[in-house]
């Protein structure tokens, strides 16, 4: 049976030593300024801009060799600043951060998560002996009606160059996942903003 074509972006699946994933992120800020519409599972990348309290802002990331991550973003937070631990996350429309609209997002941003994502295909798709090389991601329009990301990991790029944005770990192990066009990979983020020692 044919993989379906549903790109998410970046989703979080589990810890890189195996342990489930349980919704871990941090709250992060999204300015006005900022006139990108970010979906569930877009990567996003620190800005060097914060809110008043001291918040970090994110901005959706750039697509191609050396770009750097900081995660992919889960969900919106409620209007208003955040109070540390007393953070409720919505589901309710929209899903996801509108442009130029003042929001506070929660992003999965350990280094270590491991996260799905689909392959393109485009000219082609990836063989299983991809496991343990890098690739780029490419973006994709998000949808405003379901709030998901259209980024996929681009199979084109795959390579063992250091310069691109993920390490590929391995197939994601599911009995709707064969190899071939738009197969679902396991991924960890290669070139993460943590691991970045210039500042922003």
């Amino acid at each position: 049976m044919a993989n379906p074509n549903t790109p998410r972006g970046l989703v979080p699946y589990r810890a890189a030593a195996g342990g489930p994933f349980a919704g871990q992120g941090n709250i992060y800020f999204c300015p006005a300024s900022d006139a990108n519409n970010i979906f569930v599972g877009d990567p996003v990348i620190v800005s060097g801009l914060g809110d008043a309290n001291g918040l970090p802002a994110v901005t959706l990331a750039t697509a191609g060799s050396s770009n750097y991550i900081t995660g992919s973003m889960m969900g919106i937070v409620p209007a208003g600043a955040p109070i540390l631990n007393e953070i409720a996350v919505t589901r309710d429309l929209p899903v996801y951060r509108q442009a130029s609209v003042a929001t506070y997002i929660l992003v999965a941003d350990d280094p270590g998560q491991l996260f799905w994502v689909q392959e393109d295909s485009v000219g082609g798709a990836l063989a299983a002996t991809a496991v343990s090389e890098n690739a780029n991601l490419v973006a994709g329009a998000g949808s405003t009606n379901y709030g998901t990301s259209g980024w996929q990991l681009q199979s084109s790029s795959a390579n063992t160059t250091n310069t691109l944005q993920l390490r590929i770990l391995r197939g994601l192990q599911e009995s709707d996942n064969t190899i071939g066009a738009y197969f679902k990979w396991l991924v960890r983020i290669n070139l993460h903003s943590v691991s970045n020692p210039t500042g922003v």
